[in-house]
């Protein structure tokens, strides 16, 4: 099986602000092909100054996986399918629910794919709608989380 690696770094900027709470969320992430994506908390847990607004959070990053996983097993199976995709966008949402037990949780993902086809030979609706159903299925976040994941397309 496969492994895969993310470095983490925070640095505290203030011991004192850090013991009063008023320390910043903001940090990197690195992956080996090089990549550093700049996070923090969501400003919606974390107001600003001590959040940073323009990096990527945690549940925005969950939202984003799980849609990325779902196109790239879609684009596999379309053009498995003889299918050509020429364009794909989805506008994802992530919804931040509480449990039983008081914690929250990323209880739903919906996916929102808008898809250009090209080549001769177009999918029907109830092709697509097949093709989402096995991306779906394989998809290995969506596999690996208990949120429900709605595609609709």
């Amino acid at each position: 099986m496969a492994s895969y690696t993310a470095n983490i770094l925070w640095k505290n900027d203030s011991a004192e602000a850090f013991t009063k709470n008023q320390y910043t969320r903001g940090h990197t992430w690195s992956f080996d092909g090089g990549v550093t994506v700049p996070a923090s908390s969501s400003p919606h847990a974390v107001r600003v100054p001590y959040s940073v607004e323009a990096a990527v959070d945690p549940e925005e990053a969950l939202v984003a996986a799980a849609a990325s996983c779902h196109m790239l097993t879609f684009l596999y199976l379309a053009a498995k399918s003889g299918f050509q995709v020429e364009s794909y966008t989805d506008e994802a949402v992530g919804e931040m629910t509480t449990d039983a037990e008081g914690r929250q949780w990323i209880s739903k993902i919906t996916l929102v794919p808008k898809i250009e086809w090209g080549g001769e030979s177009l999918p029907t609706s109830e092709e697509i709608d097949v093709l989402h159903h096995k991306a779906h299925k394989e998809c290995y976040i969506a596999n690996s989380i208990k949120a429900e994941i709605e595609v609709r397309a």
